[in-house]
């Protein structure tokens, strides 16, 4: 005789789909480098908040995206080891 798989209650079913969806969205944005996340972070604020600058954010929003990505390279390159 099978036995159909036992399901979980109602309310319980909401709370594990949210938390599925947050697990989801942590792995997609973070993934393993939680360095380049918050670096985006901090390219977006600079970003807000030269909003109205005009050039100024042409120049200075690269400018930051490098270093992010500068950091990054070398912080990869540290825990791998390699020089």
């Amino acid at each position: 005789m099978l036995r159909s798989p036992r399901r979980s209650p109602p309310r319980v079913r909401p709370l594990r789909w949210a938390s599925a969806f947050g697990r989801f969205w942590w792995d997609f944005l973070v993934g393993d480098t939680p360095e380049l996340f918050v670096g985006m972070l901090i390219v977006l604020a600079v970003a807000a908040a030269l909003g109205g600058a005009g050039v100024a954010a042409w120049v200075v929003v690269p400018l930051v995206v490098i270093a992010v990505l500068g950091l990054s390279v070398a912080l990869g390159a540290r825990r791998s080891g390699g020089t």
